[in-house]
């Protein structure tokens, strides 16, 4: 069973998405990751051993764990402030 944990970052950023619609989709791919950690793109370099997840036009940027079996999101960014 994987631990999870949100960066407080992660949660003020979620805390003041407005639309519906984004927010379900956020939650939709939480539950996705949750299920398969490895379904996120590597980073590489600076953010070597993250992975993020698309969600038009945010990115969902986590960290994963194997051997203590722990996720954690780190943070919901828009694609344009990279």
């Amino acid at each position: 069973m994987v631990t999870v944990a949100w960066h407080p970052h992660f949660e003020r950023t979620i805390r003041k998405i407005k639309g519906n619609g984004l927010k379900e989709r956020v939650k939709q791919q939480i539950i996705r990751i949750i299920e398969d950690p490895s379904i996120g793109k590597p980073m590489r370099y600076s953010r070597k051993q993250t992975r993020e997840v698309y969600i038009p036009p945010f990115r969902l940027s986590y960290w994963f764990d194997r051997q203590k079996d722990t996720l954690v999101f780190l943070t919901l960014y828009h694609k344009d402030e990279q």
